[in-house]
């Protein structure tokens, strides 16, 4: 038998509730596998502790903090990144290969969206120009659902995406419960959701309420509904039903001109959080300013990255979708090699039910996929009856089980052991 090869993963880009199961599904199979692998590492904060030499020894590892990944939610078993490698940063790509050669890495798994996607390809492309022993694959990560074609072929959803919907599902159950009993004062909710300019997340508040019994309105970034139409559907809302949920894209534009400048991150991404005037609020001063009909108020609230993070709402679906992916992921780098990417088909039929499979990393590196036209419904505040469809299995129908310890989470605690460096401190090239 040959020397083994040894793995780094590592991950970057927003977490999700189910992010660390994908993670325990790499790191699981690999140990299935003793006479294939060698020792796993995994990249402290993503590409940048690679860039570092900061790698943690997964393999010493516990299998009970392993285990405890399931549901250990958003990224802080490892660390996440949003640090970008560009093609004109040359020196980074040549401290890659220095790490990776130092530290005899012959698979390298990248957990994350389109633009960790990118990574992983140019990680892929330097393994295959630059003559070295390198696997590299690309694991889906976003709960955005942003990764791939607006066709569905290269990949059905993202795992993170199940969870964040459940989320917001439940999130319009309550906030239903609050408006109804608040209507009198305060008739006019607006919620903000993630997603930057993609409508995925928005779009899952109808979730919670498939039979349109709720006066809920939803505005995506595709909605196209300025700021007048707006005030006159929910006005519209409030002379049938006295109050109105309004959920709002993170990303959508009133364009009263009154916008802030927006601030991004190192992607190219707008940092919505960063702004000094959420969506949500400039939508709940608008309505204040032009009027409701009726007494009251209209007020507003954003859930902020709780609705990526909170175990309690993941979806079962979801984090066992995860952790299959990332299974796939290690099977794909031992039998396909180089170059892919581990997705998630939706097999036909009325019965939900999904096959994993790879597609080759450069059809979704840098993808960003549009929310379908033909699932915003004719009034532009709504979705289809389609997405529900696409949608609701996703969820799940269940209750994660999340090990407590006097009455507090369990969550992985991994020992901060490191493998010993052997290259010179490193200055990342984009700082």
């Amino acid at each position: 038998m040959g020397i083994l090869k040894n793995i780094i993963i590592a991950q970057s880009g927003g977490p999700s509730s189910v992010i660390n199961n994908t993670l325990r599904g790499i790191i699981e199979t690999c140990r299935y596998f003793p006479d294939k692998f060698g020792t796993i590492y995994g990249g402290w904060h993503g590409i940048e502790g690679v860039l570092k030499e900061e790698l943690l020894n997964l393999s010493a590892q516990s299998d009970e903090e392993v285990s405890l990944l399931r549901n250990t939610p958003a990224a802080g078993s490892i660390g996440t990144c949003r640090y970008k490698l560009k093609d004109r940063q040359q020196k980074d790509f040549q401290r890659l290969i220095e790490v990776f050669k130092a530290h005899d890495i012959g698979y390298f798994f990248y957990i994350g969206g389109n633009d960790s996607q990118h990574t992983a390809l140019k990680v892929s492309e330097m393994a295959r120009t630059g003559g070295l022993e390198l696997i590299a694959v690309g694991v889906p990560k976003t709960i955005d659902n942003d990764v791939g074609d607006s066709e569905f072929q290269l990949i059905d959803h993202t795992p993170g995406y199940g969870s964040v919907a459940r989320y917001w599902a439940y999130a319009i159950q309550s906030a239903n419960e609050e408006n109804r009993g608040s209507a009198p004062a305060d008739p006019v909710l607006v919620l903000q959701a993630m997603g930057r300019k993609i409508g995925y997340i928005p779009a899952a508040a109808r979730l919670a309420d498939p039979h349109r019994e709720m006066p809920l309105q939803i505005y995506m970034a595709e909605s196209g509904v300025g700021a007048e139409e707006m005030a006159d559907k929910v006005n519209d809302q409030l002379k049938i039903d006295g109050r109105c949920i309004v959920v709002v894209s993170e990303g959508f534009e009133l364009k009263t001109g009154k916008e802030d400048a927006q601030v991004k991150d190192s992607f190219g991404h707008v940092v919505y959080g960063a702004t000094k005037t959420a969506a949500y609020q400039q939508v709940v001063n608008f309505l204040n300013d032009k009027g409701l009909k009726a007494r009251g108020s209209a007020r507003g609230q954003v859930p902020g990255t709780d609705q990526r993070h909170a175990m309690i709402f993941a979806s079962t679906v979801d984090l066992d979708e995860a952790y299959k992916v990332g299974q796939k992921a290690v099977d794909i780098a031992m039998n396909e090699g180089n170059g892919w990417m581990a997705t998630i088909l939706r097999n036909p039929g009325p019965i939900y039910h999904v096959r994993y499979d790879k597609v080759a990393l450069e059809k979704v590196a840098l993808s960003e996929r549009s929310f379908p036209n033909k699932w915003i419904a004719p009034n532009r505040v709504d979705v289809t009856d389609d997405f529900i469809r696409y949608a609701t299995p996703l969820i799940g129908s269940d209750w994660p089980s999340i090990p407590l310890i006097n009455g507090l989470q369990r969550y992985t605690k991994f020992s901060p052991i490191y493998a010993a460096k052997k290259l010179d401190p490193y200055i990342l090239e984009a700082e």
